[in-house]
């Protein structure tokens, strides 16, 4: 799996690995993620894409967002849309893939490799134009949840895939300890 340390970088659908690590029953400490992705490659950048919700008095992920922009990573975050459906209730919608996209194929120039932490079949073509450029796409996602959160056809079309649940036990969070929020 060594492929010589080159350039690497991380991008992160929030949304997508927060609701895999549900899935698989742990919290993930950022600081552990990228120390084992670190391990991995020379990492140029660790981008974290996610939806926020405006107006709202607390939002518990604006903790873990403070602390991502203070250490290494970079938050790329737009606010999702409200609306009320035909019977009223309120609903929201967003995405950040077209974003995530935008941001992958601006950085690949630089790249030898990006892992693509996201189970997303949309991102399909977004693995075959940055292969095409000559990048290597390891996504990060998983099997072992059920139900299974990755695309097969993502899987299938990515260099490699790591499964979330095989990094468990090096990227948890262990409850108690100082920086709990991460």
């Amino acid at each position: 799996m060594d492929h010589s340390r080159g350039t690497a970088a991380l991008f992160i659908d929030g949304d997508s690995l927060h609701s895999t690590a549900r899935a698989l029953r742990f919290d993930i400490d950022y600081r552990k993620l990228i120390s084992e992705f670190r391990g991995r490659a020379t990492i140029l950048r660790a981008l974290y894409y996610t939806m926020i919700v405006e107006n709202q008095e607390y939002s518990g992920v604006r903790p873990l967002l403070d602390w991502l922009d203070y250490n290494s990573f970079t938050v790329v975050s737009k606010p999702v849309r409200e609306f009320s459906d035909e019977r009223g209730r309120r609903k929201f919608k967003g995405s950040m893939r077209v974003d995530l996209a935008v941001g992958a194929m601006q950085l690949s120039g630089q790249l030898d490799e990006i892992f693509l932490f996201s189970g997303e079949g949309g991102f399909t073509s977004l693995v075959q134009a940055v292969q095409r450029r000559g990048v290597r796409v390891t996504v990060v996602s998983s099997v072992a949840a059920q139900p299974t959160v990755i695309a097969d056809e993502l899987r299938r079309q990515a260099d490699d895939f790591i499964d979330l649940a095989e990094l468990q036990p090096r990227i948890e969070r262990i409850s108690g300890r100082m920086g709990e929020h991460v």
